[in-house]
């Protein structure tokens, strides 16, 4: 087992940031760690790092614990922080040959790890020089430079243009096969992308911790439908596979069914059946994103 937490709970001052939060991971995951700006995602990375110490609990990283042994640990860690820290007066390459002595790596990996982030036709330059995105590719270069087991990767695609992502993407998903990669995003479409397994925090504590593959298995269909009367909310009884009726405004309805199943053939046959006629009727899939907003809001 790559990473193991077990009941960490972190307070600063006053406020809990963290609250019993356990999960364990294996080699080969990698996982999208989620949740609202203030959930504890980057406490909870930091202190996987080494970074920070909990108030409680236990972490272990390929069975070194991290919080006993922590520059034992770090030796088997890449980790690129939210807040990307580099020397931003060095040259690229100058700059992984820091990284590279300080973990006394080989410096005939630095051009495999240049090669391997894109960073080839920038490699000459002063970091400064570099836009964003490429700067994010210097701090995942040197993550990964020696050769670690687990990834922490704390925003990694903030200002890559569409493009890059691709590439990163791909990349994150090659080092995927051989490492365990835990990495926090805002963007679904990254997660659903990348990622073999979700966990969700809200408030320091753990909601969702499922494989991606059982969550899109249970996707549902919501259907906003806007009649032109009113209607009392017994009168849906009569649908199959209905989970749940929101009432939007007085004649707007959100239905949520659980059917593979298109509903919408059903919901048309309703309001005829029932004197209706149907103003507006939008569908959506309920996927990664819709799931992220109901449990977190």
């Amino acid at each position: 087992m790559s990473i193991k937490v077990s009941a960490v709970s972190k307070i600063y001052n006053t406020q809990k940031v963290l609250s019993n939060i356990s999960f364990s991971a294996d080699k080969g995951q990698i996982i999208g760690f989620l949740g609202p700006n203030g959930a504890g995602k980057s406490t909870m990375m930091k202190i996987l790092t080494g970074f920070i110490k909990p108030n409680e609990g236990e972490v272990f990283v390929d069975e070194i614990d991290v919080l006993q042994n922590t520059i034992e640990a770090k030796r088997i860690i890449g980790y690129l922080p939210e807040h990307n820290p580099l020397y931003k007066d060095m040259y690229v390459r100058e700059y992984l040959q820091f990284q590279a002595s300080i973990y006394k790596v080989d410096k005939s990996q630095i051009e495999n790890c240049i090669k391997k982030v894109g960073l080839k036709a920038e490699a000459h330059k002063k970091i400064h020089q570099l836009s964003k995105g490429y700067q994010q590719r210097v701090g995942l270069a040197a993550a990964i430079l020696h050769n670690p087991t687990v990834l922490i990767l704390d925003e990694p695609t903030t200002g890559l243009d569409p493009n890059q992502l691709v590439e990163i993407r791909e990349l994150i998903k090659e080092l995927g096969k051989e490492k365990t990669v835990l990495f926090s995003t805002h963007i679904m479409q990254e997660v659903e992308a990348v990622c073999d397994r979700v966990i969700i925090i809200k408030k320091g504590e753990i909601l969702v911790d499922k494989k991606l593959s059982e969550l899109q298995n249970k996707q549902q269909q919501i259907i906003e439908v806007t009649f032109n009367v009113s209607v009392d909310k017994k009168i849906f009884s009569q649908f199959q596979y209905l989970l749940s009726t929101i009432n939007i405004t007085e004649n707007t309805w959100q239905l949520t069914f659980n059917s593979e199943e298109d509903m919408r053939s059903k919901i048309f046959d309703f309001a005829q059946e029932n004197n209706l006629k149907i103003l507006g009727l939008t569908a959506q899939t309920k996927n990664l994103e819709t799931l992220f907003r109901e449990v977190t809001s």
